[in-house]
């Protein structure tokens, strides 16, 4: 049974602000749950990037915070399908209640029973020359193999960018090019067109997420690679995904509604002969822990969860590590936060269930 439920909603401040088409991201906007099942705790994640989705933090935690009373004292399979029926077109906030949820019944996904290393990429975010050359080089002594490239700016100024970070590059490291919906139509398939495929191991959703004609014909283009994310949803996404010829497909736990959707996700994608990427970049350690456990089964390429990365100071009391490009995830290592930290950065919060004092805690 449900038994207590406590939201935060934070605003997670980043060490400097993360470049994107949409804009410059200084903060996180997140939504904390902790969930009590049967004296276990779980947590959930929400970080909610405008223009990515069409959910809106203010929405997010006014439906979050009205569905909290309404899962105490359910069972846990109860409590996901209130979840589930009222949050159905707001993924992002139903992931965190399902996955808390799912974390305090002890999802298999979550059961770590030795120390397993995640491979990440890096990325490349500098414009200028010398900036560039430094980034590339710094990411490829630290061990990574995978570099990320934002474009969705220029079309130009993009290509002019990439094509210097490829002999930079010099084929050391694979490369992933990533435009976040920032072309119309036809400058997404100009710029596909455009690229040399030097190391490039995909070009990422170049075009409006709504705008399956534009990724077909960019996916008819065949220059490099070509992988949808800001489309994808559910698994009948992911079916479309595969129908216009795209190559790559990459899932984030927060838009797939829970680990166990998430991991179906992945499984489709690989079964219609595709390849799954998987992570978020925009999402606390809570989040890319919880990516990160699944990554090891599911995905065969460097992940993208390292949003972790970006923030001043780690949610968790004993922060994830990185070694060698790698992220280290301890045996048995369920994240414990600090919660010091979390009421500092605390914009509101809401809860439902027995007093702390009276509840009886399951290791």
């Amino acid at each position: 049974m449900i038994e207590d439920i406590r939201l935060d909603r934070l605003r997670i401040p980043l060490k400097e602000p993360y470049k994107l088409s949409l804009g410059a991201v200084t903060a996180f906007d997140t939504i904390l749950a902790r969930i009590v099942v049967g004296g276990r705790e779980g947590l959930g994640e929400a970080t909610i990037l405008t223009g990515y989705t069409d959910e809106t933090i203010d929405d997010g935690w006014q439906r979050a915070e009205a569905l909290v009373p309404r899962l105490v004292g359910c069972s846990s399979e109860a409590g996901k399908n209130v979840a589930e029926s009222e949050l159905a077109n707001a993924p992002f906030t139903l992931t965190a209640f399902v996955s808390a949820i799912e974390m305090a019944e002890r999802h298999p996904m979550l059961s770590l029973d030795a120390e397993c290393r995640v491979p990440l990429l890096a990325g490349i975010n500098a414009t200028d020359a010398a900036g560039i050359e430094r980034e590339i080089e710094a990411a490829i002594a630290n061990g990574y193999r995978t570099l990320k490239i934002k474009a969705g700016f220029d079309l130009d100024a993009d290509l002019q960018r990439v094509a210097f970070i490829q002999r930079c590059n010099a084929g050391r490291a694979k490369l992933r090019v990533d435009a976040n919906q920032g072309y119309n139509r036809d400058d997404g398939v100009r710029f596909a067109a455009s690229l040399s495929p030097e190391s490039i191991e995909l070009l990422e959703q170049p075009c409006a997420a709504s705008d399956w004609g534009a990724a077909a014909a960019v996916a008819q283009v065949k220059n490099v690679p070509f992988m949808l994310d800001e489309s994808i949803y559910d698994l009948e996404d992911i079916k479309r995904a595969s129908a216009l010829g795209a190559s790559f497909v990459k899932l984030k736990l927060m838009k797939m509604g829970g680990l166990t959707r998430l991991v179906q996700g992945l499984e489709l994608i690989r079964d219609l002969g595709m390849q799954p990427v998987l992570g978020n970049g925009v999402a606390s350690d809570v989040g890319c822990w919880m990516e990160a456990c699944v990554a090891p089964q599911h995905v065969g390429n460097a992940g993208e969860m390292n949003g972790f990365l970006r923030q001043r100071e780690a949610l968790a009391a004993q922060p994830i590590n990185v070694v060698g490009g790698r992220m280290v995830l301890r045996a048995g290592g369920v994240p414990d936060l600090e919660w010091s930290r979390v009421a500092a950065i605390r914009v509101a919060e809401a809860h439902a269930g027995a007093p702390a004092e009276s509840r009886r805690m399951v290791s």
